[in-house]
């Protein structure tokens, strides 16, 4: 149960941050010995998160929602975007289910991490001035920038990559502030993440309980704790950015690659 309160804060904390949610799981469950045979646990932790990201927009996701149904087109080319956005990950996430599920080890994890900070920090550089007002910029997003944040989010199948630091980098590239890049991997994050949870979790039913130290309980507690710490870090992240670079997640994700590498040599 212990584990499964560090991993929910580890989760909670990561998941939104350009740093790697599935990697921090990763290298926490190898030096914890917790187990987690069929991913079931990294898996359904995702969920607390999820859950605090549409709770963290419920009010602007229920007016776009609303208007969807209405059939207005400012909420149809908002859903459209995040569409084109969550395909190519969609689609390349199921033809490489394999593939990745091999690479799940602390050691891919050291070299994402340290690979993926340059090419934030290259990123971080070209992005312009963040405005006070990201929900009005997120109207703005074109398709190409949605498709672009869409598209890098496909490299966040390599563990440590991370899944919000790729589609920052691919808003970032394709002209977006920090604040507006930021907020859009949030919505991003959702139907990626209930898509891949919803799939996961399907697969491993079976092996739910007994594949997990603790079984359920552990689970339950993994999720509630995911929420509430995810829940600030969202709202934390979006302050950060409009005042900061990115140089800080940078240089922790080269840190922490390196002292994995060290602690596996």
């Amino acid at each position: 149960m212990l584990h499964a309160i560090l991993l929910g804060i580890v989760e909670g904390l990561t998941e939104f941050l350009p740093i790697s949610s599935t990697g921090h799981l990763i290298i926490a469950e190898h030096y914890t010995h917790f187990k987690d045979q069929a991913e079931i646990f990294t898996v359904a932790i995702q969920s607390g998160a999820i859950a605090a990201v549409i709770w963290h927009y419920r009010v602007d996701l229920f007016a776009k929602t609303a208007g969807l149904f209405a059939g207005r087109a400012k909420a149809k080319n908002f859903f459209w975007k995040i569409f084109i956005a969550t395909l190519p990950a969609l689609i390349l996430g199921f033809v490489l289910k394999d593939t990745v599920d091999k690479a799940s080890k602390p050691s891919v994890v050291a070299w994402a991490l340290i690979a993926g900070a340059f090419v934030l920090w290259w990123a971080d550089k070209k992005a312009p001035a963040s405005q006070v007002d990201h929900k009005q910029d997120i109207d703005a997003v074109t398709t190409k920038q949605a498709f672009l944040a869409g598209l890098a989010q496909c490299v966040a199948l390599i563990p440590g990559v991370s899944r919000s630091g790729a589609s920052i980098v691919g808003g970032l590239a394709g002209g977006l502030n920090r604040v507006t890049a930021t907020a859009f991997s949030f919505y991003l994050a959702i139907p990626v993440l209930l898509l891949a949870s919803a799939y996961k979790l399907f697969h491993g039913r079976h092996d739910l309980a007994g594949s997990v130290d603790g079984g359920v309980g552990s689970i339950i507690i993994g999720i509630v704790v995911s929420f509430f710490v995810a829940l600030v870090s969202i709202s934390w992240l979006l302050r950060y950015v409009s005042g900061h670079s990115f140089k800080v997640f940078v240089y922790y994700r080269i840190a922490l690659g390196i002292l994995v590498l060290a602690l596996l040599i």
